[in-house]
Protein backbone atom coordinates (compact mmCIF):
# COMPACT_ATOMS: atom_id res chain seq x y z
CA UNK A 1 0.00 0.00 0.00
CA UNK A 2 2.84 2.16 1.01
CA UNK A 3 5.82 3.03 -1.27
CA UNK A 4 9.16 2.53 -0.58
CA UNK A 5 10.26 6.00 0.96
CA UNK A 6 7.95 4.87 4.02
CA UNK A 7 9.87 1.33 4.30
CA UNK A 8 12.33 2.61 6.08
CA UNK A 9 12.38 3.67 10.50
CA UNK A 10 14.09 7.01 9.51
CA UNK A 11 10.79 7.98 7.76
CA UNK A 12 8.79 10.77 9.70
CA UNK A 13 6.90 13.62 9.95
CA UNK A 14 6.76 16.68 11.58
CA UNK A 15 4.10 18.95 12.29
CA UNK A 16 4.22 22.00 14.49
CA UNK A 17 3.57 19.99 17.57
CA UNK A 18 5.09 16.61 17.00
CA UNK A 19 7.27 13.99 15.67
CA UNK A 20 5.54 10.95 13.94
CA UNK A 21 8.10 8.31 13.82
CA UNK A 22 7.96 4.53 13.70
CA UNK A 23 7.42 3.15 17.38
CA UNK A 24 10.47 1.71 18.84
CA UNK A 25 11.14 -0.62 21.61
CA UNK A 26 12.06 1.96 24.58
CA UNK A 27 8.18 3.39 23.58
CA UNK A 28 6.83 0.60 25.21
CA UNK A 29 6.56 1.67 28.93
CA UNK A 30 4.60 4.82 27.99
CA UNK A 31 2.62 3.30 25.45
CA UNK A 32 1.42 0.37 28.37
CA UNK A 33 0.98 3.13 30.38
CA UNK A 34 -1.08 5.63 28.27
CA UNK A 35 -3.24 2.47 26.91
CA UNK A 36 -3.65 0.62 30.44
CA UNK A 37 -5.66 4.12 31.64
CA UNK A 38 -9.25 2.36 30.74
CA UNK A 39 -10.50 5.97 29.80
CA UNK A 40 -8.58 5.48 26.65
CA UNK A 41 -9.06 1.85 25.83
CA UNK A 42 -12.84 2.24 26.01
CA UNK A 43 -12.78 4.80 23.43
CA UNK A 44 -11.24 2.96 20.97
CA UNK A 45 -12.22 -0.63 19.31
CA UNK A 46 -9.23 -1.97 19.20
CA UNK A 47 -6.78 -1.49 22.60
CA UNK A 48 -7.44 -4.87 25.24
CA UNK A 49 -8.26 -3.78 28.57
CA UNK A 50 -6.35 -4.61 30.38
CA UNK A 51 -3.56 -3.29 28.00
CA UNK A 52 0.25 -4.54 29.26
CA UNK A 53 3.68 -4.08 28.32
CA UNK A 54 3.86 -7.06 26.28
CA UNK A 55 0.40 -5.71 24.50
CA UNK A 56 2.77 -2.41 23.92
CA UNK A 57 5.93 -4.74 22.88
CA UNK A 58 3.79 -7.16 20.35
CA UNK A 59 2.24 -3.26 19.04
CA UNK A 60 5.51 -2.08 18.07
CA UNK A 61 7.53 -5.32 16.67
CA UNK A 62 4.00 -5.58 14.30
CA UNK A 63 4.17 -1.98 13.74
CA UNK A 64 7.80 -2.41 12.37
CA UNK A 65 7.31 -5.91 10.38
CA UNK A 66 4.23 -4.07 8.59
CA UNK A 67 6.13 -0.76 7.65
CA UNK A 68 8.67 -2.51 6.61
CA UNK A 69 7.09 -4.20 4.10
CA UNK A 70 4.41 -0.81 2.96
CA UNK A 71 1.11 -3.09 4.25
CA UNK A 72 0.66 -0.21 7.16
CA UNK A 73 2.16 3.21 8.36
CA UNK A 74 1.83 3.08 12.03
CA UNK A 75 3.80 6.06 14.22
CA UNK A 76 4.02 6.84 17.90
CA UNK A 77 2.90 9.95 18.69
CA UNK A 78 6.10 12.43 20.49
CA UNK A 79 5.87 16.08 21.74
CA UNK A 80 8.68 17.98 20.53
CA UNK A 81 8.42 19.87 23.55
CA UNK A 82 8.80 17.58 26.22
CA UNK A 83 12.14 15.48 25.19
CA UNK A 84 9.97 13.73 22.25
CA UNK A 85 7.86 12.15 25.47
CA UNK A 86 5.47 9.50 23.72
CA UNK A 87 1.98 10.42 24.14
CA UNK A 88 0.07 7.74 21.35
CA UNK A 89 -0.33 6.28 18.10
CA UNK A 90 -1.62 7.22 15.03
CA UNK A 91 -1.60 5.30 11.90
CA UNK A 92 -2.87 3.67 8.96
CA UNK A 93 -3.59 -0.40 8.40
CA UNK A 94 -5.65 -2.91 5.67
CA UNK A 95 -8.75 -3.37 6.82
CA UNK A 96 -11.99 -5.58 5.27
CA UNK A 97 -12.95 -2.24 3.60
CA UNK A 98 -9.72 -0.63 2.59
CA UNK A 99 -7.01 1.40 4.35
CA UNK A 100 -8.29 3.02 7.51
CA UNK A 101 -7.03 5.84 9.71
CA UNK A 102 -6.74 4.56 13.48
CA UNK A 103 -5.56 6.90 16.62
CA UNK A 104 -5.46 6.93 20.55
CA UNK A 105 -3.76 9.47 22.71
CA UNK A 106 -3.01 9.45 26.50
CA UNK A 107 -5.67 10.73 28.51
CA UNK A 108 -3.53 13.97 29.75
CA UNK A 109 -3.30 14.76 26.34
CA UNK A 110 -6.83 15.05 25.26
CA UNK A 111 -8.58 18.39 24.26
CA UNK A 112 -5.63 20.34 23.14
CA UNK A 113 -5.85 19.60 19.40
CA UNK A 114 -3.21 17.12 18.95
CA UNK A 115 -5.41 14.34 17.49
CA UNK A 116 -6.35 16.86 14.92
CA UNK A 117 -2.73 18.12 14.06
CA UNK A 118 -1.40 14.66 13.63
CA UNK A 119 -4.51 13.15 11.68
CA UNK A 120 -4.26 16.04 9.35
CA UNK A 121 -0.89 14.80 8.43
CA UNK A 122 -1.21 11.13 8.41
CA UNK A 123 -4.15 11.81 6.06
CA UNK A 124 -2.04 14.16 3.81
CA UNK A 125 0.64 11.94 3.64
CA UNK A 126 -1.37 9.11 2.41
CA UNK A 127 -3.00 10.77 -0.22
CA UNK A 128 0.00 12.51 -1.32
CA UNK A 129 2.37 9.02 -1.58
CA UNK A 130 -0.58 6.81 -2.52
CA UNK A 131 -2.79 6.45 -5.42
CA UNK A 132 -5.59 5.64 -3.48
CA UNK A 133 -8.80 7.14 -3.59
CA UNK A 134 -10.34 6.54 -0.26
CA UNK A 135 -9.37 6.72 3.31
CA UNK A 136 -11.64 4.86 5.59
CA UNK A 137 -11.71 5.39 9.74
CA UNK A 138 -14.09 3.52 12.49
CA UNK A 139 -15.12 5.28 15.30
CA UNK A 140 -17.43 4.46 18.19
CA UNK A 141 -20.75 6.52 18.64
CA UNK A 142 -20.14 7.44 21.67
CA UNK A 143 -16.35 9.02 21.13
CA UNK A 144 -17.94 12.46 19.77
CA UNK A 145 -14.28 13.62 20.43
CA UNK A 146 -12.84 11.67 18.04
CA UNK A 147 -15.62 11.68 15.26
CA UNK A 148 -15.26 15.41 15.34
CA UNK A 149 -11.64 15.10 14.27
CA UNK A 150 -12.52 13.26 11.57
CA UNK A 151 -15.08 15.17 10.71
CA UNK A 152 -13.34 18.20 10.53
CA UNK A 153 -10.77 16.53 8.05
CA UNK A 154 -14.51 15.74 5.45
CA UNK A 155 -14.84 12.25 6.28
CA UNK A 156 -18.50 11.60 5.83
CA UNK A 157 -20.50 8.96 7.61
CA UNK A 158 -20.07 5.81 5.27
CA UNK A 159 -22.05 2.96 7.29
CA UNK A 160 -23.04 2.01 10.75
CA UNK A 161 -21.56 -1.08 12.50
CA UNK A 162 -25.18 -2.57 14.35
CA UNK A 163 -22.92 -4.66 16.19
CA UNK A 164 -20.08 -2.86 17.24
CA UNK A 165 -22.08 0.65 18.07
CA UNK A 166 -19.32 2.01 15.71
CA UNK A 167 -19.30 4.24 12.92
CA UNK A 168 -16.97 4.03 9.87
CA UNK A 169 -16.37 7.12 8.00
CA UNK A 170 -14.77 7.86 4.61
CA UNK A 171 -12.80 10.38 2.74
CA UNK A 172 -12.64 10.28 -0.65
CA UNK A 173 -9.11 11.87 -2.57
CA UNK A 174 -11.49 14.75 -4.42
CA UNK A 175 -12.88 15.94 -0.72
CA UNK A 176 -9.44 15.74 0.58
CA UNK A 177 -8.45 17.47 -2.71
CA UNK A 178 -11.01 20.05 -2.33
CA UNK A 179 -10.40 20.70 0.72
CA UNK A 180 -6.91 22.07 0.08
CA UNK A 181 -5.53 18.80 0.90
CA UNK A 182 -6.41 18.82 4.42
CA UNK A 183 -2.99 21.38 4.79
CA UNK A 184 -4.18 23.59 8.01
CA UNK A 185 -1.59 26.44 8.54
CA UNK A 186 0.52 26.26 11.76
CA UNK A 187 -1.32 23.28 12.38
CA UNK A 188 -1.26 19.92 10.51
CA UNK A 189 1.07 21.15 7.85
CA UNK A 190 3.07 18.26 7.37
CA UNK A 191 6.89 17.70 6.66
CA UNK A 192 8.11 14.55 5.70
CA UNK A 193 11.84 13.71 5.94
CA UNK A 194 14.03 10.65 6.10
Amino acid sequence: MFPELAHDDVFRLETRRLWLRWPQAADAPALGELAGDWDVARMTANLPHPYRREDADHFIGRSREDNARGSALLFALTLKSLARQTIGVIGIEPSDFGPKLGYWLGRPYWGCGLASEAAAAVVDAFFLVTPRDELGATVLEENAASRGVLENLGFVEAAREAESASLRLALRRRDWRARGGGLQPGCGSVTALT
